[in-house]
């Protein structure tokens, strides 16, 4: 999860790790950058800002593929479709707008990650397992 705002990083990252998932959490894009390199777990999902100093989110999500294929991005912004599409955000990409709701969030979370909650049991009920 990665954020320039470190109010909104703290709520999401409640939000999310109160959803029951692992969040590493980042200030930038340089700094996303380094945990991911040297976190030895998958990362499923990358939250990121999409207006941020230095490495905006899109070259962050690029740069983050580079190195883990398989991970997918959720994108953030506070601002219209057209200033983000000037950073990289088409329309299609998964883009939840601030401000947000906490009950949206871990939706946006859940569908990205196909609703597999990690504290599901194996087998459990819904096909959350």
């Amino acid at each position: 999860m990665v954020d320039d705002d470190p109010a909104l990083l703290t709520l999401a990252r409640e939000i999310v790790a109160g959803e029951g998932y692992r969040v590493l959490e980042a200030a930038g894009g340089e700094d996303a950058l380094r945990i991911a390199a040297d976190y030895a777990g998958p990362i499923h999902l990358l939250l990121t800002d999409v207006v941020m100093p230095g490495m905006n989110g899109r070259d962050l999500a690029d740069r983050l593929r580079s190195i883990r294929r398989d991970t997918k991005v959720l994108f953030m912004s506070g601002f219209t479709a057209e200033l983000v599409a000037e950073y990289g955000v088409i329309p299609g990409d998964p883009l939840i707008t601030k401000p947000f709701t906490l009950a949206g969030l871990a939706l946006e979370v859940r569908k990205m990650l196909g609703y597999r909650s990690p504290c599901a049991w194996p087998g459990g009920e819904g096909g959350r397992s």
